[in-house]
């Protein structure tokens, strides 16, 4: 096995799903601490907002060709993820308890990441510095992944499909959840 393939495997059997593990860690962390009646939908929002900041780019990189364009949008979906990350640790730390769990759930959910871009970025080195060196020119056309990915070139369906159970689904029980605790609370002060 060549180290091009080697790496595309630590991305798609430990990186990606280790991510998945994280965050429903995570999700669990917030159901033990009731987030609908502490931090509430504003932190659910937050959520959200940082699964799309991920899911975009790593739905780009599964079934499209990393090209200047998908990289550019992985580095700033990075970046923008990093940021909310510290807002919402900000805004959730004097409303609800966030455990020893919780915070070693946060530490991969803001490396993985990172780690991911910087694999992504060996395996694709010429797209890299076309990149650094604004040579975008034909970088910005999405075109349909040539390379199949995993054992039996099924990957990114099963992924897509097992983190939308695992994880898309969780996260949308929080924010309904949140979203319902609230309409109540609002109905209770208005009656």
């Amino acid at each position: 096995m060549d180290e091009a393939t080697l790496v595309l495997y630590v991305i798609l059997y430990v990186l990606l799903p280790l991510w998945g593990i994280a965050s429903m860690l995570d999700w669990w962390c917030h159901k033990q601490t009731s987030i609908e009646s502490t931090s509430g939908l504003h932190e659910a929002n937050i959520h959200c907002l940082m699964g799309f900041q991920i899911a975009i780019p790593l739905v780009l990189s599964l079934i499209f060709e990393v090209n200047v364009f998908v990289l550019l949008l992985c580095l700033a979906a990075l970046i923008a993820h990093e940021l909310v990350a510290h807002y919402d640790v900000h805004y959730t730390t004097d409303k609800r308890e966030i455990s020893i769990w919780e915070v070693h759930a946060h530490n991969y959910l803001a490396t993985l990441p990172f780690f991911l871009f910087l694999l992504i970025v060996v395996r694709k080195w010429e797209v890299f510095v076309d990149l650094i060196t604004l040579n975008w020119s034909g970088g910005f056309g999405l075109e349909w992944r040539q390379e199949p990915l995993g054992a039996t070139g099924n990957y990114a369906a099963f992924y897509i499909g097992s983190m939308s159970i695992l994880v898309v689904v969780p996260y949308f029980q929080e924010w309904w959840r949140c979203w319902s605790y609230q309409r109540k609370q609002a109905k209770e002060v208005v009656d």
